[in-house]
């Protein structure tokens, strides 16, 4: 029986999304491997936020100029050199533990290196896939992203912890190195072919400069898009803040057993989402996967602060990372329908920075919030602890509960106002889809080659 072109796209398609994946949980021991001998050998929490920091704020002041370095190369080239790169970095932090010479500046360069491979990877993937996959997919295939990325959450610290247990932390980077290999080595026996030369990628030629700014005048020019960043900025911001008080909070009347189960339903969360969306491929029409999980947040934090109970907030936690999955495959189907291909790696980079540029804010502002703001209003004794503490209870992390029952004000706000906002809910009608979706697919070979996207088509008909 002859293979569709269709089943060959997907199958392609599956072939990287696999060794993508698997390079993901050996990136995800190496995190949580990292992050222990930090702590361990450090002895403080500032040494090990710096790392955090140091793993996103590179990626995002550079995902400009990435996303226009990746139209002008080849997207595989462009994800095998983001493979190999931090693989190298690996090797090398392994060989130095090895040594006994490890030092914690060796850690901070290979952070800022692995951020800054990931800014080039991400844009180079996510343009890849419209080139391979056809149109009616898309919903599918971002939701086999987001499950991947939750069976990353939940199997790379749960692997890590349970290699460290027999054996050395270096061997347990090896085994990373060893993933980035297997990543590599699947890309290397596919083709990706170059998107077809759009009429506003012929415009947008010249410097990296003049291609960064066609990327921010693309979105700004496109109303809808445009409105949906400022959407998600603002949903972000307030995910941010409550996504780094959650384990504060949950301390205050659980163990650390109990941390520890609430820490876990986020896994549950986003593998439940991951699945209904790679199972349906989402609603039918994308803005309302958007908009309606956006909505759900405000409910899920009201689950999670109301009352200080393990069952209620673990609720809460699985609902939240439950619809996250879904909101943001179903976003990027919006801009993989929408975006010509080869307009893609500037764009999307843009609209990751503009989307994603008040996470630093919330993560920062979370603390303040709670030790100066809210925790002091739900003390015994506080201001708020005989009227509000009535409620939600007066104690420790009660006030971060209020935290979480304001901070539900801004995702429903910001959902309404998408909803009555003409130019977001109807974003889907009123900006066309770009129309160079691939009919046929290049097939698996040997040498891994690239073609032309008129080459791909002849290959697979």
């Amino acid at each position: 029986m002859t293979e569709q072109p269709s089943q060959r796209s997907f199958r392609i398609f599956g072939i990287i999304w696999v060794g993508q994946l698997i390079s993901l949980i050996g990136s995800g021991m190496t995190t949580f491997t990292l992050a222990i001998w930090i702590l361990r050998n450090t002895e403080h929490v500032t040494n090990y936020t710096l790392a955090i920091v140091l793993a996103s704020l590179p990626g995002t002041l550079l995902a400009p100029f990435a996303g226009a370095l990746v139209d002008r190369w080849s997207r595989r080239l462009v994800m095998i050199g983001s493979d190999i790169a931090p693989a190298i970095v690996t090797l090398t932090v392994a060989w130095l533990l090895m040594q006994n010479n490890l030092q914690l500046w060796h850690v901070y360069i290979g952070v800022v290196v692995g951020s800054i491979a990931q800014t080039f990877q991400w844009p180079a993937y996510m343009a890849s896939i419209t080139l391979l996959v056809p149109k009616e997919q898309y919903g599918r295939v971002n939701g086999m992203l987001q499950f991947g990325q939750a069976a990353t959450t939940i199997a790379a610290p749960a692997l890590a912890g349970l290699l460290l247990s027999f054996m050395s932390l270096s061997k347990v980077l090896l085994i990373d190195f060893v993933t980035f290999l297997f990543a590599v080595t699947t890309l290397a026996i596919v083709r990706i072919p170059q998107p077809p030369e759009s009429e506003a990628g012929k415009a947008s030629k010249g410097s990296i400069w003049q291609e960064v700014k066609f990327a921010w005048n693309y979105i700004r020019e496109r109303k809808g898009l445009f409105n949906l960043l400022m959407f998600f900025a603002v949903v972000n911001l307030a995910a941010s803040v409550t996504g780094v008080a959650l384990m504060p909070m949950v301390l205050g009347f659980a163990s650390e057993a109990g941390v520890g189960t609430i820490m876990s339903m986020v896994g549950v969360g986003l593998l439940i989402g991951g699945f209904i969306m790679t199972a349906t491929g989402g609603p039918k029409k994308k803005i309302y996967g958007v908009l309606g999980a956006g909505a759900m947040y405000s409910i899920c934090f009201v689950m999670i602060g109301l009352k200080p109970s393990i069952w209620l907030v673990g609720a809460g936690v699985v609902l939240w990372y439950t619809v996250l999955p879904i909101m943001n495959a179903s976003s990027q189907t919006i801009w993989m329908s929408k975006v010509e291909p080869d307009l893609q790696g500037r764009v999307f980079s843009m609209r990751r920075m503009m989307a994603q540029f008040t996470v630093p804010i919330g993560d920062f502002s979370a603390g303040p919030l709670a030790d100066k703001i809210f925790n002091p209003l739900l003390i015994a004794g506080g201001p708020l602890a005989a009227s509000v503490g009535g409620v939600i209870g007066v104690g420790p992390g009660r006030g971060i509960g209020l935290m979480f029952l304001v901070m539900a004000i801004v995702p429903g706000l910001a959902a309404l106002w998408g909803f009555l906002n003409p130019r977001v809910r109807n974003v889907e009608t009123e900006i066309p889809d770009h129309s160079a979706a691939p009919e046929a697919a290049p097939d698996v070979e040997e040498t891994g080659g690239e073609t032309s996207a008129t080459d791909a088509a002849e290959a697979g008909a």
